[in-house]
């Protein structure tokens, strides 16, 4: 068996990930597959990668783009998920902010810098005509659980992050969402290190293959939204609409859409110049 170590977030997006580890699927290509969770996200995952720690990570696209060109040695096989991320705008339940026009100045509560907390900040103060120097400032919470209980003392003064999966905690009382940004881009790439795809593409190939069957009839798999409900403690609406809005892919990002996704960085001061395409994206060969 080869060995190879994934990360993602423990998010609804990588049950596929999973599904396919519960039964077996890597293990019939004689691949041992091991995941690890990063609850906090794309800078400590692109760390992560750079430290040789995990292999491979199904990441946020905007964030591991700028990594690559920042130094990781990783690549881009192929886009997880094409549909954009729909990310929350959220303030503690008795913060005096009623609309998003309210933070401009304030602290974004980040999981650190390089994520994607991080980077859409500054996309949301873009589309608000914020002057990016001066109406923006940070404080790092780490994760998801650190803005649950940083938020109401005062540690940041609003949280951007997945709506759906913030949802059980603006039910709860503790978070109000008072706005929404999504992404113009794709929401989540796999990204893999350069010397894993020098060593061993062929094993790359495989695992690509199986994760895309399995996402490939995700959405009809039985029960597939009574089982995301009860997994992360979310209303069944919400995983229904979740799932209206949410697609999934095996193809690789378009040259169109990396150069949106550069320009963009590269507007907001994010990255110093923009790259070449074949420096972030792998073409990997599909198994028939």
């Amino acid at each position: 068996m080869k060995k190879f170590m994934i990360g993602g977030v423990p998010e609804h997006f990588n049950l596929p990930w999973y599904i396919a580890l519960r039964d077996k699927k890597f293990n019939e290509q004689g691949i041992e597959l091991r995941w690890k969770d990063y609850p906090g996200g794309t800078g400590q995952m692109a760390r992560s990668l750079r430290n040789k720690e995990i292999d491979m990570a199904v990441i946020l696209t905007e964030g591991i783009v700028r990594d690559i060109i920042q130094g990781n040695d990783s690549k881009i096989v192929q886009v997880f998920v094409k549909s954009p991320l729909l990310w929350g705008i959220h303030v503690a339940t008795a913060s005096d902010y009623k609309e998003v026009s309210d933070l401009k100045g304030t602290k974004a509560a980040i999981s650190r810098y390089g994520s994607g907390s991080h980077l859409m900040a500054f996309v949301n103060a873009e589309n608000l005509a914020w002057n990016l120097k001066e109406d923006l400032d940070f404080h790092v919470i780490k994760d998801l659980d650190g803005a649950l209980e940083g938020l109401p003392i005062g540690n940041g003064d609003y949280f951007m992050w997945e709506k759906f999966m913030t949802k059980p905690h603006v039910d709860n009382g503790t978070f109000r969402l008072i706005g929404e940004s999504p992404t113009p881009w794709p929401s989540f790439v796999i990204a893999v290190r350069n010397d894993v795809l020098e060593n061993d593409p062929e094993s790359i190939q495989s695992i690509l293959k199986v994760i895309n069957g399995i996402t490939e009839d995700f959405k009809n798999l039985l029960n597939i939204d009574e089982i995301i409900s009860k997994r992360y403690g979310q209303k069944i609406e919400d995983v229904r609409e979740w799932l209206s809005l949410t697609e999934w892919s095996d193809r690789q990002l378009t040259s169109k859409e990396l150069e949106n996704i550069q320009q963009k960085l590269l507007e907001l001061d994010l990255i110093e110049s923009k790259t070449q395409e074949d420096r972030i994206l792998h073409k990997i060969q599909k198994k028939s």
